[in-house]
């Protein structure tokens, strides 16, 4: 079987419920009522650059240093606690991964930080298909990508909707919560031995 992970809060502590809004003075909450509503996900799939992005951030288009906002994300990413050492075991065992992410062209900025390259390939990001998670196309081209039918992959992500996505379109998927529950389905679907 090949696992296919989502990345933000799966493997890697998402900054943007804490280190952006930090970046700018807020709070969660305040960060939310002042970002645009949709350019984030319009980010995400290509449809706007970094630049456009960083331009319309805020409702009300106050200046954003796009160079400190880089530097401050690459210095929040870390994995979520144990999914190093997964991702390692399963190197070790030879189980082919890759990665299908809702995420901007930032990936990047992870991959530079982390090394998630040394245990999976960055298949399915959406900043390069131009689909998000739970567009069931965004399954379908991911199963071609990689070159394997949906029932030969499984995913492994924190948000229930993007594994039931996966599910209707033949793949096999797990919820994600937590390093260790994480195994043991793993050892389920015989991709690790117990």
């Amino acid at each position: 079987m090949v696992v296919v992970f989502d990345v933000m809060d799966t493997l890697v502590v998402d900054p943007f419920h804490d280190a952006l809004p930090a970046f700018f003075g807020l709070d969660f909450a305040s960060f939310l009522a002042q970002k645009h509503p949709t350019n984030w996900m319009a980010f995400e799939s290509a449809r706007i650059s970094e630049q456009a992005y960083l331009q319309q951030l805020f409702r009300d288009r106050r200046p954003v240093d796009g160079t400190a906002l880089r530097a401050h994300l690459a210095a929040a990413y870390r994995w979520v606690d144990g999914m190093h050492e997964l991702l390692v075991e399963l190197h070790q065992a030879g189980v082919e991964v890759h990665a299908m992410s809702n995420y901007p062209v930032w990936y990047h900025l992870i991959e530079e930080e982390l090394g998630l390259g040394r245990y999976l390939q960055w298949s399915m990001v959406s900043w390069d298909t131009g689909l998000r998670k739970p567009d069931p196309r965004a399954y379908r081209r991911g199963a071609a990508r990689v070159g394997h039918p949906p029932g030969a992959l499984l995913l492994i992500d924190d948000q229930p909707v993007n594994v039931e996505a996966a599910r209707a379109e033949g793949w096999g998927g797990v919820v994600f919560e937590g390093a260790e529950p994480l195994r043991e389905a793993l050892a389920q679907h015989g991709v690790l031995s117990r």
